[in-house]
């Protein structure tokens, strides 16, 4: 039987979660949820949307798991805000991982995070909560990717690195073996990182380099 799921975003991501959870995956999506201030509609993909100050109302959390579709806004808060808060409200998370992803048997994967097609996800990764990946990565044996972490499209992890918390990796980013990425980093569209990096920063170029007197968490994403 396909368990209730409500989809806490009401924009382009969560509707492409949607499409996901429900034709690939035993969930199916009842409602999304967004705090009222932000509440534009009343349905989406002819589901409700309502107000997250009184999701407990209509969806208690013995009825429901839920998942947070937010990207990385302000370098992935916005979407940790949602899902601490829902976690204290006492709610079950869903993990998506397409049938279209590799992902190997021992492989850890946190809750409430989302694994699109075509990732490839070697022997004894791990990877945190509230993170997401876009389609086309490829994650090194023995890597570590932390939580609340946004990894885009096509990014190569080699082996045994670490991904830090809250960091967003962009496109056809590259990632030598033994790596390891400080949180709150920013790594940009085709960078290459060739040793470790420090937090709170922006990285960019080939070898990449930090983007001198710019913090990471100006970026917007």
């Amino acid at each position: 039987m396909s368990k209730p799921l409500v989809l806490i975003g009401a924009g382009e991501f969560a509707q492409i979660a949607c499409e996901y959870f429900e034709h690939d995956s035993n969930y199916d999506v009842v409602a999304f949820s967004v705090e009222r201030d932000h509440l534009a509609q009343p349905l989406l993909a002819n589901r409700p949307v309502v107000a997250y100050e009184t999701l407990e109302t209509y969806y208690p959390p013995t009825d429901v798991d839920v998942f947070v579709a937010i990207p990385a806004s302000q370098l992935n808060r916005l979407r940790t805000r949602f899902y601490q808060d829902a976690k204290r409200k006492g709610y079950r998370f869903a993990t998506y991982v397409s049938t279209r992803a590799f992902v190997w048997r021992n492989a850890e994967l946190g809750e409430n995070s989302f694994i699109f097609e075509g990732n490839v996800i070697q022997p004894f990764v791990r990877i945190g909560n509230n993170c997401i990946l876009w389609s086309g990565n490829h994650v090194g044996h023995r890597t570590v990717v932390r939580d609340n972490v946004f990894v885009a499209s096509h990014a190569v992890i080699s082996g045994y690195c670490e991904i830090g918390q809250n960091s967003f990796v962009g496109v056809n980013a590259t990632f030598n073996d033994h790596v390891i990425v400080a949180a709150d980093n920013v790594i940009g569209a085709g960078a290459l990182v060739t040793r470790d990096t420090e937090p709170g920063r922006v990285y960019v170029g080939s070898p990449a380099r930090a983007v001198p007197d710019k913090s990471s968490l100006d970026v917007r994403l």
